[in-house]
């Protein structure tokens, strides 16, 4: 009859199980640090931002003739008037040369607040003066103060007047300065990336291209400004402050993103694959153009909208080239002075009105949209069409 053999831990280790644990327990706690910030940082900028994207509005009635086309302020009943923003007065001429029926009428409308009636009834300010505060307080008794979405904030210009401000002009100099980023960076990083990996001898010369664009990766984005200012503008004449330049400029820093990946995702393609094509009479470049590039093609497009993404959040190389001016109209070319959605979420913070705070707060959420947009479109691409070998 055997007896059982007890076999126990020793001190060193149990001492080892014990370092695990702790480990363990660091990592879960950096975890929830991490998720703890970014919960934080998100409720505040909505916390912010969420009034931005609706406005007050007063129902008015709002008459139209030759006096009150130069004398704006007169369209309005005189007590409602300075609670109406600057903004609609000055459109008031330009409604009735879009729309010349409207001389010789009255209509009523609903009208854009200023922005110290706005902070008033949001209850982020309460300095305003006695007399609008009980004209205000008599016409919400009446039903003609409320809340109306702010279009504005997409469908306008940057404006001097917080009730008029938006993001419009922002959101076609992003797009023009992206497109230009895509044009540039693509065919190149993707050729280049190619070259590098398939074909491109391995000696001294390459390899310290490869240390170099794995250099470049981590270079910090203002130098890329520096170089953009230096070469583009100075030295080739591109238009200061233009998407161009801009757009140029962002393309330098996402190359060495789009080559990294690109490589990366040639580099997963089995070498049977070539093999194969070769064997049955391809050449070289036909086996890379007709199986490696369409296999490797998420990886590839994976890399790009993840470069693209890390560019349209960047200000600071483009503060070096001018785009941080005020533009309250969208451009209509690559050439015409152009600003992004960072440059003005930059330029709202630094306002000295109230207004502006939650703007502020506003274009950074909806920036934010747009990135992690880009990046779930990257996961979702490569998880949909990537291939396991």
């Amino acid at each position: 009859m055997s007896q059982g053999i007890t076999l126990t831990p020793s001190r060193q280790l149990k001492k080892r199980y014990r370092a695990e644990k702790r480990f363990k327990a660091y990592c879960i706690g950096a975890l929830v640090l991490a998720m703890a910030f970014l919960v934080l940082f998100f409720s505040d900028m909505i916390r912010q931002g969420y009034s931005a994207f609706v406005q007050t509005e007063i129902k008015a009635e709002v008459t139209y003739n030759e006096d009150t086309v130069k004398f704006t302020n007169e369209s309005v009943p005189e007590e409602i008037a300075p609670l109406v923003s600057r903004a609609f007065f000055r459109s008031i001429p330009r409604q009735v040369d879009a729309d010349p029926s409207l001389m010789g009428t009255t209509q009523t409308r609903w009208l854009t607040a200023t922005a110290h009636v706005d902070q008033f009834r949001k209850g982020y300010s309460d300095r305003l003066d006695p007399d609008l505060k009980s004209t205000l307080e008599r016409l919400e008794s009446e039903g003609r103060v409320a809340y109306g979405f702010n279009s504005g904030l997409f469908f306008s210009g940057d404006s001097k007047i917080p009730s008029n401000a938006g993001l419009w002009s922002a959101f076609v100099g992003s797009f023009y300065v992206m497109l230009v980023v895509l044009i540039v960076s693509f065919p190149i990083g993707v050729a280049t990336a190619i070259y590098l990996e398939e074909f491109a001898p391995d000696n001294r010369f390459t390899q310290a291209i490869e240390i170099n664009i794995n250099n470049l990766a981590a270079v910090p984005s203002i130098l890329f400004g520096l170089l953009g200012l230096a070469i583009f503008i100075n030295f080739f004449g591109v238009p200061r402050s233009s998407a161009l330049a801009g757009g140029l400029t962002l393309s330098l820093m996402t190359l060495p993103v789009i080559i990294i990946s690109t490589r990366a995702a040639l580099k997963a393609v089995p070498q049977n694959i070539r093999q194969g094509a070769q064997a049955v009479g391809a050449s070289r470049w036909q086996a890379i153009r007709d199986h490696v590039l369409p296999l490797s093609l998420p990886g590839i497009l994976t890399g790009t909208i993840i470069g693209i993404a890390q560019a349209m959040g960047e200000t600071a190389p483009l503060l070096l080239i001018g785009m941080i001016a005020y533009i309250p109209d969208a451009p209509t070319s690559m050439t015409e002075a152009a600003t992004v959605l960072p440059a003005q979420i930059y330029t709202w913070s630094g306002m000295p009105e109230g207004a502006y705070v939650s703007l502020t707060a506003a274009g950074i959420l909806v920036l934010l949209s747009l990135l992690i947009t880009l990046n779930a479109s990257a996961v979702i691409l490569r998880n949909r069409f990537e291939r396991r070998w």
